[in-house]
């Protein structure tokens, strides 16, 4: 049901992010931390709020989404423009740009093509105001927006939570938080043809259901175009799982490789992006449960078609953070990085790696923030060529809107 399933992040984050009341002696941070840009609330120069991750361009700019503000006051897609050191900032689109919002509101990300457009999501908006799927397309300094979809609820879904995905003949994935015709969210598939675009439902959740329920995260591909993704709700348990879909005669079969228990010290509730090594092996990280109630790291090992699941840390407010929505990302020698919301240092978020070392994990502190001065409550990560770490804090900076950073390991 629509009413009883949390949107996670306008009502958990705020919860982690000002909600603790304790401290322990602050861990030593090994990292530097450069914002690059501060979002505001107001004013012509305002690209919105509420930062939703960036992506690089083969270039090095990076761009993104604001779940809100802009001219519309219903988000952006921006640019962020090196040059000597200092990053301008340009506005690509603003939302709610026409009648009744059918170009969609409240975006969540974007992904590149080969041919430098850009495609996302909006959790509302569009002809039934339930979401769309977006194209922007660049023509000599200014960008099109485009609708490819928009969600009509009932068997179609509605509501994505996450961006999308593209594989190599440029058709689009993605998932929607509810509705589907079981009423637990589903994965969808944009098909291009000729400047049309068809939607086609891969797997519809139940609510609840023990196939998983509701996923809220950005899907990964593997080599054979297999999809895998996480639902925070639904499994044998109820607290979530981790799904494979594998496609076979034009049908798609749904295979749960891990169901979570809220009574194991696996944890529970993976809101975040999973990732693929090139063993095939599968990491992400629980928002909930696990040894101190801060959330989990896990790995799955797949041998002769099983799936194991092995900890590689439980979160501790007072050290690394707690509360670990977003995904991880796989940097040299196997390294892994990530964010969290809440905890660290100032209880304001941190960054951290993962270090492997013949089957066990050293965890390091990079950074905790400090709502004032940097940011608070990190999104998800990306990695450049020196393996600096970028990505956005959707409260706190100079404005209390969120900031772009960059953290120097």
């Amino acid at each position: 049901m629509r009413n009883n399933k949390t949107l996670f992040l306008f009502v958990v984050v705020c919860t982690v992010v000002f909600g603790f009341l304790a401290a322990e002696s602050p861990a030593f941070a090994a990292g530097s931390e450069q914002t690059l840009y501060n979002f505001c609330g107001s004013g012509d120069n305002c690209a919105g709020i509420l930062p939703f991750g960036v992506i690089f361009d083969t270039a090095g700019n990076l761009y993104g989404t604001t779940a809100g503000g802009g001219a519309n006051g219903w988000g952006t897609v921006f640019e962020l423009i090196p040059n000597g050191g200092k990053w301008t900032e340009q506005t690509l689109y603003t939302f709610c740009s026409k009648s009744g919002c059918t170009d969609g509101s409240f975006p969540a990300g974007v992904v590149f093509d080969t041919a430098g457009n850009l495609y996302g999501t909006t959790f509302s908006g569009g002809v039934y105001d339930r979401g769309t799927v977006f194209e922007l397309m660049p023509n000599h300094g200014t960008w099109t927006e485009k609708v490819l979809h928009s969600f009509g609820g009932g068997n179609d879904g509605n509501g994505p939570e996450s961006g999308l995905v593209i594989d190599a003949s440029g058709n689009l994935y993605g998932t929607t938080f509810f509705g589907g015709a079981y009423h637990g969210g589903m994965v969808f598939e944009l098909i291009p043809n000729n400047g049309t675009w068809t939607e086609k439902a891969l797997h519809w959740f139940k609510d609840n259901g023990k196939g998983g329920s509701n996923p809220a995260a950005t899907l990964v591909l593997d080599k054979s175009g297999n999809v895998y993704g996480t639902t925070p709700y639904g499994g044998i348990y109820g607290d979530g799982t981790v799904f494979e879909l594998i496609p076979a005669n034009g049908y798609w079969m749904e295979k749960v490789l891990h169901s979570f228990n809220i009574k194991s010290k696996g944890g529970y509730a993976p809101h975040g992006d999973v990732i693929l090594d090139t063993s095939g092996n599968v990491y992400g990280t629980n928002s909930e449960g696990g040894l101190y109630n801060g959330g989990t790291a896990f790995e799955l090992i797949q041998s002769n078609g099983k799936w194991t699941l092995q900890v590689l840390i439980a979160f501790k407010p007072t050290k690394l953070g707690n509360v670990a929505p977003n995904g991880l990302i796989l940097g040299k020698s196997g390294i892994l990085y990530g964010s969290t919301y809440g905890g660290g240092a100032h209880f304001n978020g941190s960054i951290f790696e993962l270090i492997p070392n013949n089957g066990t994990w050293t965890e390091k502190l990079l950074f905790s923030f400090n709502h004032q001065t940097d940011g608070s409550a990190p999104s998800n990560l990306i990695l450049d060529a020196s393996e600096n770490l970028y990505g956005t804090t959707p409260f706190g900076g100079t404005y209390g809107y969120g900031i772009v950073f960059k953290i120097t390991p």
